[in-house]
């Protein structure tokens, strides 16, 4: 299905590896500049996941992401990894990721207290992707909830954005005690991986007692796997791709690691592979492509409001964000696909007559489409598919479409 990139003397391997590994080693909540990453390193020693050691014996190049020391590719190149996930099926650590539990009877009235979604509505083991808001309608954060049949929501959340999470929800929690909600948190301190691609059901299965094609995209169930009971497995991810994340405990992750990659389907995949994969499939990086000075609607995510949230209005920042639905915005984002030159991150895009209209957010070489994509926002008047607009790399004006995301599509399970 998936055409294979022959890389050769193009330099598009060196390129794209290189895109990416500027663009993760410094995203997210935690976004630094060089010298603030330095003055980091000095300060405080990076975390380690419990797979560290497993990375550094298969290869992994080890790089800074959110203060933790992750693999930004192994002993093959990102574009490989990047084509092998698309073809078959990679595991990637995300133990880096924030867990939390939410309990109590007044745990969905708390969790849509914070988010935009329509959590109530869920059905049992059912998630959501969601957005955390604050008052001015800027996005704090993007999550996953699912509303498990086990007495509690699982949320997971972004790993450079898991301090100012924890502190978002403690303060809220408190507000909640006091007015005499019934709801408690609980942060897990367990591994999680993501086993993504067409593949990935049939390694998975094998380790399986239950029948896994009752498991749809953005559902989830605690199930064993390879004999480790009590896995909470949900059909989602940040890939485009069919697949799985798997929490885990920490003294089991290495094993279910071994145990999926002893499968020749199964290669071991990076930060760089990550973040050119999601790009391929439209999604976003928090930092880079929505953060708390952009809206939903402005970001394209009017889809995450839910539609009875969107009457009640009683999310944060409500009041600023349901009237854009029908007003619009000034700008929003939207994806660009074009030749030549690499479209990085702040590139300025212009108008046919050489107007600054909007920014860059994302930008690497598709090691599928072979043509560079991006994302970024323009001024709305552009924000059309198929818009004939340019972008200015190194003083020298390229031209680029407006383009409909996914650029490549995606393979969502969907039973």
């Amino acid at each position: 299905m998936w055409a294979r990139v022959t890389v050769g003397g193009s330099g598009l391997g060196l390129r794209a590896s290189r895109e990416c590994f500027l663009r993760v080693s410094g995203a997210g909540c935690a976004g630094k500049t060089p010298q603030e990453r330095r003055d980091f390193s000095a300060e405080a020693p990076l975390k380690k996941t419990p797979l560290f050691d497993f990375h550094r014996n298969h290869g992994g190049k080890m790089v800074e992401f959110a203060g933790w020391s992750m693999p930004v590719q192994y002993k093959e190149s990102h574009i490989t990894s990047h084509m092998h996930t698309r073809e078959h099926c990679s595991i990637f650590d995300v133990s880096h990721m924030l867990q939390t539990k939410i309990h109590g009877k007044d745990r969905v009235k708390f969790m849509e207290s914070l988010v935009v979604a329509d959590i109530a509505e869920l059905k049992d083991n059912q998630g959501t992707l969601s957005l955390f808001t604050n008052e001015k309608g800027g996005i704090i954060d993007d999550l996953i909830v699912t509303k498990t049949d086990q007495g509690y929501l699982y949320v997971v959340s972004n790993a450079g954005c898991a301090d100012k999470d924890s502190a978002h929800m403690k303060a809220r929690l408190a507000e909640h005690k006091a007015a005499g909600f019934d709801v408690d948190l609980e942060f897990i301190d367990e591994a999680l991986i993501a086993l993504q691609g067409p593949t990935m059901a049939q390694v998975l299965q094998a380790g399986l007692k239950g029948d896994l094609s009752k498991l749809t995209f953005m559902t989830s169930t605690l199930v064993t796997v390879f004999g480790i009971p009590d896995c909470r497995v949900t059909r989602c991810g940040y890939t485009g791709e069919d697949g799985v994340e798997i929490s885990v405990p920490h003294s089991r992750v290495v094993e279910l690691a071994e145990k999926l990659l002893s499968n020749n389907e199964v290669k071991l995949a990076g930060l760089g592979a990550r973040d050119s994969l999601r790009l391929e499939a439209g999604l976003c990086l928090y930092g880079n492509d929505i953060d708390e000075t952009t809206t939903p609607v402005e970001g394209s995510l009017v889809w995450t409001i839910g539609k009875r949230r969107r009457q009640t209005k009683d999310f944060p920042g409500a009041d600023i964000i349901v009237p854009q639905i029908k007003a619009k915005t000034a700008r929003k984002r939207v994806g660009l696909v074009s030749t030549g030159p690499p479209v990085r991150q702040h590139t300025p895009i212009l108008s046919p007559d050489g107007q600054v209209i909007g920014e860059v957010t994302s930008g690497c070489p598709s090691p599928c489409l072979k043509k560079n994509i991006a994302m970024g926002y323009v001024d709305a008047a552009f924000a059309k598919n198929g818009a004939a607009i340019q972008v200015e790399i190194r003083k020298k004006t390229v031209p680029a479409i407006v383009s409909k995301m996914p650029f490549v599509p995606t393979n969502y399970y969907t039973g």
